[in-house]
């Protein structure tokens, strides 16, 4: 059968597009066969002449596959599949002519060429066309043969997660999370690039596509911004579950106070997740800006009970706040802390009559500590003898319970008086004034007390 034309019906598209986004559309075809007839791996090498030659194992392409038509072969195949609408061949046709690279494509079903002649009845237009030979050749699959520079190819093999060196860490349903390489992250759709992220933790991989992201991707993949895939990298990561991801997450919530977190936190579900990873998996407690300024008592009291203080915005306690209404886990903001600290406490309470002879005697010099500083017991709570203090831990000497309300000592700092003395009047300050510890308020309080001692002694 003689030699025939086949008209792309094409004059001048994609102006924007470089060699190497021909050539990438080359790579994506022949991914995508190998991929649906599950044949063997893609091969792209350079013979002794310097032509390029990309080849698949797949069933050979055929003339009708140069029409412009949705594929529906591809639509309905398994996902990974890059192409989808039949328009990338044609665009990579037109840019190879454009750039004046000659092509020689060949299947079982024939060898295909590009050429510019006149359109069918019209003289004066001209477009390009398909130079069609059906004689058939001994070849399994497709393989498109090109005169193109080594960069080039580099460059088109560049675009593809296949060739990169991004390791990677996890993989789910929507994607896969991968180990930047480099200065700058990247982002796949598919496999192919599409854009570049400077500021993220990782380098990601889409491969289940939402509707809206197929309707915002253009159909160049080029300058595919942030807009069109965050919500599916966020996806990618609340699923994830390995180790290595979740311990790069954690490490970023401590890199707030320097401002060198990566740009996935600033998404507040990503913050909150992380957040909560690092809840179980460290002791820590979380206070925002201006409880560290205006609970300083507290703050003082978690770093005691040995909790690492992390700085969160008023939005993530907001939202970690919240998930617990809805069934969430619970994790150690300021409130929750104070809870579990009156919690832990556990009385065992000794009456006076169970004292011991020099237990009795340094407690029987109360009234005589109080007006150092010039109080009496009617104008004070009740004093109480305890066993124990906090289940949690044993170094809580004394404490003023308003709850009881009373003021309790434990039984072990009747053995001295120094001992005594110091916590009954530490305690008894806070219950005579409200004034809690860590404050420039309870500082003046203690003050004036070593001011009437000071005194007193003298005077005696």
């Amino acid at each position: 059968m003689p030699i025939r034309s086949f008209d792309l019906n094409i004059e001048e598209v994609q102006e924007n597009w470089e060699v190497e986004h021909a050539i990438r559309e080359v790579i994506s075809n022949a991914l995508d066969e190998q991929l649906i007839s599950q044949t063997a791996e893609i091969s792209i090498t350079k013979d002794d002449q310097g032509d390029w030659h990309i080849r698949d194992y797949g069933r050979g392409l055929q003339i009708e596959h140069f029409t412009l038509n949705e594929n529906k072969e591809k639509l309905d195949a398994p996902t990974g599949v890059i192409g989808k609408f039949g328009v990338g061949l044609k665009d990579a046709l037109a840019t190879f002519s454009r750039r004046g690279i000659e092509i020689l494509i060949c299947s079982r079903f024939g060898t295909y060429r590009l050429k510019q002649e006149h359109k069918y009845g019209f003289d004066d237009i001209v477009t390009l066309h398909v130079e069609y030979d059906d004689s058939p050749i001994d070849i399994q699959g497709t393989e498109f043969v090109m005169r193109v520079s080594d960069a080039d190819m580099e460059k088109a093999k560049s675009l593809f997660l296949k060739f990169s060196k991004e390791g990677v860490l996890e993989t789910n349903d929507y994607g896969q999370i991968l180990r930047r390489n480099g200065s700058v992250a990247r982002v796949y759709i598919l496999g192919v690039f599409a854009s570049e992220e400077p500021n993220f933790l990782f380098s990601y991989n889409i491969t289940s596509l939402t509707e809206s992201m197929k309707k915002k991707l253009n159909r160049e993949r080029l300058n595919v911004g942030r807009a069109t895939y965050a919500d599916r990298i966020k996806a990618i990561l609340r699923n994830a579950k390995s180790k290595s991801v979740e311990a790069l997450l954690i490490e970023q919530v401590e890199k707030r106070a320097s401002g060198e977190q990566a740009d996935e936190m600033a998404w507040i579900e990503i913050s909150q997740m992380a957040l909560n990873l690092m809840h179980q998996q460290r002791r820590v407690t979380y206070f925002t800006e201006e409880e560290i300024q205006s609970r300083p008592n507290i703050l003082d009291s978690v770093k005691s009970d040995g909790y690492d203080v992390v700085v969160i915005t008023d939005q993530q306690k907001a939202k970690l706040e919240a998930q617990v209404l809805t069934g969430g886990p619970q994790v150690r903001t300021v409130e929750t802390y104070v809870h579990e600290y009156n919690s832990s406490f556990e009385y065992n309470f000794v009456g006076i009559g169970k004292l011991s002879q020099q237990e009795r005697r340094i407690y029987e010099y109360t009234p005589k500590i109080l007006a150092l500083v010039g109080l009496s017991l009617n104008r004070i709570p009740e004093i109480r003898i305890s066993e124990t203090m906090r289940i949690t831990t044993d170094d809580t000497q004394g404490v003023w319970d308003s709850s009881i309300p009373a003021i309790v000592i434990k039984r072990s700092k009747l053995s001295s008086l120094v001992g005594y003395a110091a916590t009954l009047l530490h305690e008894v300050g806070h219950a005579t004034t409200g004034a809690v510890d860590a404050t420039r308020e309870f500082e003046s309080v203690l003050t004036g007390y070593l001011g009437r001692t000071s005194q007193a002694a003298i005077k005696s």
